[in-house]
């Protein structure tokens, strides 16, 4: 049977560069998982790359067909963003081994449907300074910088990964990725090699 890896993390933790490594290292052999998005498209992203950039009615039509595995909605200051993992016949642990991206809350309900067996928590955890710092480089790379969700994003982040929740969400390892990724990135491989 396949594993499922989890990366997540609060924002600009460096998650989707650890995502984008560990998929780019044929070593390791991983498949990638698409989320679904009701959220506009950003500059870099490719639909069914990044995200599946979907309408709200076309993530209701699978959500009414039963293929949604779990679903997360943010109120931000442009409206209701959602996000979802979708059972659309991608995902086959009998045949591979899937490297997933989300939330906490998302990866409690991936756990619960696929079985604790099968999902391993890579949690990547970053100094809150050095995170703020990150996301406001990221957000003044952008046409239009969209900084008040970020900053919403920011302190929703302290809320969501709060260490009562990381604790009930069973996450014992911690991947630090305060300095280089390098050192982060080589922890995670050691722990997906010792599994597959």
């Amino acid at each position: 049977m396949g594993k499922l890896f989890y990366i997540m993390g609060k924002s600009a933790s460096g998650k989707d560069s650890v995502y984008n490594a560990l998929l780019g290292d044929p070593r390791l052999g991983l498949h990638r998982i698409v989320l679904y998005t009701t959220r506009p498209i950003r500059e870099h992203e490719t639909d069914g790359r990044d995200y599946r950039f979907v309408s709200e009615e076309e993530l209701s039509r699978l959500r009414d067909g039963g293929r949604v595995v779990e679903e997360r909605a943010y109120d931000t200051v442009h409206g209701i963003w959602r996000y979802a993992t979708a059972d659309d016949g991608s995902i086959d642990l009998a045949a591979h081994n899937y490297l997933a991206i989300g939330t906490l809350e998302s990866y409690r309900k991936i756990r619960d449907y696929f079985g604790a067996e099968n999902v391993v928590p890579l949690y990547i955890e970053v100094e809150d300074g050095e995170r703020l710092a990150r996301a406001l480089g990221r957000e003044r790379e952008q046409k239009t910088p969209k900084y008040a969700e970020m900053c919403r994003r920011f302190l929703a982040d302290e809320a969501d990964f709060s260490e009562e929740n990381i604790r009930a969400a069973g996450i014992g390892k911690r991947y630090p990725n305060n300095g280089s990724m390098k050192e982060c990135l080589a922890d995670i491989e050691e722990t997906i090699r010792v599994m597959v």
